[in-house]
Parts: structure tokens; sequence; C-alpha cells
């Protein structure tokens, strides 16, 4: 199974181009889509989840149109948006069922055992009679999961899934996603780079609406081998070393200034090379 994107493009009322032509090829596994906030990664999701449409281009999960069969599309689609509502009083157990019977799950038996299969896959049985209300972001993520899996999608969308989690639930969560990969297209939206990092083998950057830099994170980081180059400034200098070097990133380092700049030959007056990272080939591309 594929989702092929092909020219596909988003303006809204108020005049922003949110997508602009982009083009995407996206095989079963873990697929990353990397960018900054307000880049277009929300619009796209949504566009590929029937939930809006867009002005031109197509999106086909293999022969089947997106866009103009949306029922047949949405039987095999879990969606688990960046904000979404929870019943505070109901249990996650409650709460499932009644999804379940929304996606047409209608034999009683057979909800049982998926809800009762799937509390287990995302670790909250042991939860499921206390009420979402008392859940932490973390389990409600899981919980995000869970109604997402039930109608066993081919296509699972998870849209800033891991903002505000702390390291543990992060992990547990990666490791979940992870395990669901191995037989479904899992796009996964995201600002943070350590996500895309640990598990994604297929990546594209949006910046601004577009698609600007698309492969394996392995690959791309390979491009940029002695061609990162770092040095610890004053605060005051960075404005006159940005009309100097490309700079890509400037950040603290125990409590000291230091920019990383690309550039294809050594650039000397103490810069030092550094080993690129993704969020280097992240940076280049978002700050151009």
């Amino acid at each position: 199974m594929e989702l092929i994107i092909n020219n596909l493009s988003k303006t809204y009322d108020n005049g922003v181009e949110a997508l602009k032509n982009v083009t995407l090829e996206i095989p079963k596994g873990m697929f990353g889509l990397l960018g900054p906030n307000g880049a277009g990664k929300s619009t796209l999701m949504r566009t590929i989840a029937t939930l809006q449409d867009a002005d031109e281009g197509s999106i086909l999960l293999d022969d089947l149109n997106v866009q103009t069969h949306k029922h047949p599309v949405r039987r095999m689609l879990g969606y688990l948006p960046q904000q979404f509502g929870l019943y505070p009083k109901m249990s996650a157990e409650l709460l499932l069922n009644h999804f379940a019977v929304l996606k047409g799950i209608t034999n009683k038996l057979e909800r049982k055992q998926i809800i009762e299969a799937l509390l287990h896959k995302t670790n909250l049985y042991d939860v499921r009679k206390r009420n979402l209300g008392g859940f932490s972001g973390g389990m409600k993520q899981r919980f995000g999961i869970a109604q997402a899996l039930l109608n066993n999608p081919k296509l699972l969308i998870v849209d800033e899934p891991t903002a505000g989690l702390d390291p543990k639930e992060r992990n547990r969560f990666y490791n979940l996603l992870s395990a669901i990969a191995e037989d479904t297209i899992v796009i996964f939206s995201t600002h943070i780079v350590d996500d895309i990092k640990e598990l994604c083998t297929k990546m594209a950057i949006i910046n601004r609406g577009e698609v600007v830099l698309q492969g394996n994170p392995l690959e791309l980081i390979e491009q940029f081998n002695g061609k990162i180059y770092q040095k610890s400034i004053k605060r005051s200098e960075l404005e006159s070393y940005k009309k100097l070097y490309n700079v890509i990133n400037d950040k603290l380092f125990l409590g000291k200034p230091i920019i990383q700049i690309i550039s294809e030959e050594n650039p000397r007056n103490g810069f030092v090379p550094v080993d690129p990272s993704l969020e280097d080939v992240y940076f280049s591309q978002i700050n151009n």
C-alpha cells in the first residue's frame, strides 16, 4: 500500500497559502513530516484525512482517490489530531465502546474483544474504568491512538502527538507507533526533530507550505558531512556573524552562545568542524 500526493495546493479565504504544490510518495511504515509551527503540516494532515478539500492536486491511497471517495477512505483511516476533546467524566472503556459503535462495529462481542485488545496494546487496560479527566497527558495520547486503531486502519495519521509528553511517556509512545508501523502507513507530523530521528526511515521537511527536502534521515545527514562548523561567540557578535556566514543555528551551551554554520570550505577564524545531525539538516532548510 502507498499514499501518493501530487501537486497539492491549498489557499485559505484570508489569502494564506497553506500548501504549495506538495508532492510526496509515502510507503508502508513510519513517515516523518517535519516542520515549524505554521508550516502547513496540519493543513496537509486534515486534507489527507478527508476533513477539508485541496484547491488543486490529487491524493491516491493505492488506486483510491482520497478526495472523491471519502467514505471508503475513512473506513481505512485512523486519525489522531493535534488537539482532540474527551469526555472527562466517561471511562476509557466506555468512550472506546461509543467510538467503536460510531465506526460501525455493531457486534457486541467483537466490539468487546477489539476494545480489550487495544487497551492492552496501549497499556491502558488497568485504568480502563478510570474517568478520562484523571488521565495524564501521555495516557490521553495513548487513548487517542486506541480510538484511531479501532477500525484496524491501513493509514494512520498522528499530528504533533508527543508535544508536552515527558521523556518516559514519549519513549512509550515511540514504541507503540513503531509496532503499528510494521503493517500500516503511519504519517507522523511534528516540529520535534528527535521524534523523526528516533522513529522514521523516510521523512520530508515542509516550510511555508512547500516540501523543501525529503529522503532517508541518515542519507540526508550524510550530505552535510564536512560542511557544519561551530564557534563560541559573544551575544553582541551574532548579527555581524550572520552577515558574514550562513548561520543555521544559534544556541547556548553551558550558558555561552554558540553558532553553527554551513560552509563548503573550512571558514577558519576559530570555527571547528562538527559531525552533522538531523537538527542541522532541519535548520538549514527552515532558516533559509
